[in-house]
Order: C-alpha cells, then sequence, then structure tokens
C-alpha cells in the first residue's frame, strides 16, 4: 500500500517533514526519496499539529496527577525531545550570529554554523524557556493546551512565509543538513495556510469572546514582520537557524498577546 501511495509527491512531502521536524522513528515506516526534503517545508505546520498535540495533551492530563507548574514543565521538555531541539537549537544559532557578529554577513553566518553556543544563545534560551513557561503556567488551566494547539503550527505557518519574501543565504554545500528548501508554490501556500489557520480558528472559536482576535494575531504578526526585516538587511537571505529562531519567537509572542488579553 505504501509503494502505490509513493506516486503522490505530497505524500513523500509530508513524510519528509514528520522525519525531519521530528525524532520520532517515522523513518522506520516508510523512507520517501531525497529531493522531499527539500519541500518537508509545505508540510512543517502540520508536524505542528503533531508537536503541539503532545504539549496540549501533558498539558491537559498531566494536572490530574501532579501539580500544575511541573505539568508546564513536562510539556515543554516533551516537544523538545520530540523534535531534538532542533528549534531551540536554531534560536541559540540565531542569537549568537546576530548578537556577536555585528553587521558581517559572512561572519554572522561563520558563528550560526558553528555548534558551540556562546553568551547570546545561553541567554536567548533562557529568557525564551522562563516566558514561554511562565505565561502557559498563568493561563487558566482549560486556555493553555487550546493555545499551544493553535500557537505552534500557526508560528510554522508564519515562519514559512521567509521562504516566500527572500532567498536563502547559503549553498546548498554550505547548508548546516545540506537541505535547501524550495520556493513553496500557490497551492504549497494554500496548504500552510489551512495547516496554520485552521487550529487557530477553532482556538477563537472555543474562546468565544475572551479574547480579540486582531491582538492575538497582529502581535505574532509584527514580530515576524520584525525579524524578517532583521534577517533581510543583515543576511539578504534565511536559514534554517532563521526559521527555528523565527517560529518559536512567534509562537512566544502569541502566549504573550494571549496571556495579556487574560490578564486585563
Amino acid at each position: 500500500m505504501l509503494k502505490s501511495l509513493n506516486t503522490f509527491r505530497w505524500y513523500d512531502n509530508l513524510w519528509a517533514a514528520l522525519i525531519l521536524f521530528t525524532r520520532l522513528p517515522f523513518w522506520r515506516v516508510y523512507q520517501p526519496p531525497k529531493t522531499s526534503y527539500a519541500a518537508a517545508v509545505e508540510w512543517w505546520p502540520l508536524a505542528g499539529w503533531l508537536t503541539g498535540g503532545i504539549m496540549a495533551a501533558t498539558l491537559y492530563f498531566g494536572p490530574m496527577v501532579m501539580p500544575y507548574p511541573v505539568a508546564v514543565v513536562l510539556a515543554i521538555v516533551l516537544r523538545m525531545l520530540t523534535t531534538g531541539a532542533l528549534h531551540e537549537d536554531g534560536l541559540a544559532d540565531f542569537f549568537d550570529g546576530f548578537g556577536g557578529g555585528g553587521t558581517d554577513r559572512e561572519r554572522i553566518l561563520a558563528i550560526m554554523k558553528d555548534s558551540r553556543i556562546g553568551t547570546y544563545g545561553v541567554l536567548a534560551l533562557l529568557l525564551y524557556l522562563a516566558l514561554t513557561a511562565t505565561t502557559l503556567m498563568y493561563m487558566p488551566a482549560d486556555v493553555a493546551p487550546l493555545a499551544v494547539l493553535a500557537a505552534d503550527p500557526f508560528a510554522k505557518m508564519a515562519t514559512s512565509q521567509l521562504l516566500l519574501m527572500m532567498p536563502y543565504a547559503r549553498t546548498e554545500a554550505t547548508a548546516k543538513n545540506r537541505t535547501v528548501y524550495r520556493r513553496p508554490s500557490t497551492a504549497a501556500g494554500i496548504g500552510l495556510a489551512v495547516q496554520g489557520l485552521l487550529p487557530l480558528l477553532l482556538f477563537l472559536w472555543l474562546m468565544g469572546g475572551r479574547v480579540e482576535w486582531s491582538t492575538l494575531i497582529f502581535a505574532p504578526c509584527l514580530v515576524m514582520y520584525f525579524l524578517y526585516r532583521l534577517i533581510w538587511n543583515r543576511l539578504r537571505g534565511y536559514t534554517g537557524d532563521c526559521c527555528g529562531a523565527v517560529c518559536l519567537l512567534v509562537e512566544l509572542a502569541f502566549y504573550l498577546a494571549l496571556s495579556v488579553q487574560l490578564y486585563l
């Protein structure tokens, strides 16, 4: 059956996304062609349904057997284990590169490719984890799981727009994972929108009038635009580390905007 479904290119790309963006053993079930990994980002938000779902399940069921703050930390840890801390690694490299590289494009790229972590990267990770954990802890227990399910795919959908807005900053030979994502087609762009917006629309519907949707969407998009301008001005192109950092920061902006609304 898997061989017959192999004729559908989207199927290969979906498997590539699940293998690339998680550390779950999907590769034991099916191995897509290597060319499919260039289109894996077209299913990135759907992978977010899985990673966000793991977090949401932990936030929902965890408090039944443990204190809620412990469940929040465990949810974050489980997602990092699921993704292999892929995006957190990008966040650290991004801040090391842009913090220590100044305006020198080649130096920024060289620092981001260095496997060692510096002061900027450590501080970025600590602040990101602290803010993420705190915002989730102070959300009502019935809201946090839904927020994670909405924010994870939405952030990945928003970040995927970098592929449409600028070229890749490296060559395939100098790419960290030797994969250069292709520019999404119109059909792929529609698919990304569906994957990222469907959970968000469900969240807004379930929340009723408790949150203002325009503010909730505006804040992450503003962060996305600011980071896009920063990346474009310094590198004239994106990297995988840039995508990981933007994804986490857009998601964090969603949580912060939601927390402010719930607090006020």
